[in-house]
């Protein structure tokens, strides 16, 4: 059994409200991570960026406002068939345009391989709470 679930999908990286990029991106979910998809974004004539989002805004935001601080997602239209990402960094801001039926095609395949809501019954929560246990400060806190 595959433990990931990967995909490609084209964004708009938005300039302006006349100029946008066509943008490869690359998504990807990791059982052993199951709270968290990985987009990977392809920028013109740079290097590749990644960012982490939690999952489920990336499901809230097709069809409502999500997300505060460093990520929003909201769909854009009365149809729903686009999302629009924005991302916030030290940096400035990146406005993204995505298309909601490759979101949707991608987030079903993550749903296939561990459950919305059931992210906890798929970690080995014995070695999370080991790991946790055995980190500095822990020694006896109980």
């Amino acid at each position: 059994m595959h433990s990931t679930v990967q995909g490609h999908m084209v964004m708009h990286l938005v300039v302006s409200n006349e100029l946008s990029f066509r943008i490869m991106v690359d998504l990807e979910y990791d059982a052993a991570d199951p709270f968290a998809v990985r987009f990977t974004f392809h920028l013109p004539g740079g290097d590749p960026v990644g960012w982490v989002f939690a999952r489920e805004l990336v499901v809230d935001g097709i069809s409502r406002p999500s997300g505060e601080g460093d990520v929003r997602i909201h769909p854009v239209g009365a149809e729903l068939s686009e999302v629009r990402i924005v991302l916030h960094s030290p940096e400035g801001a990146a406005v993204l345009r995505a298309g909601t039926p490759a979101l949707i095609d991608f987030l079903a395949r993550t749903d296939r391989l561990v459950a919305m809501g059931e992210e906890t019954a798929a970690g080995d929560l014995d070695a999370q709470l080991a790991s946790i246990l055995a980190a500095p400060g822990c020694e006896n806190a109980g």
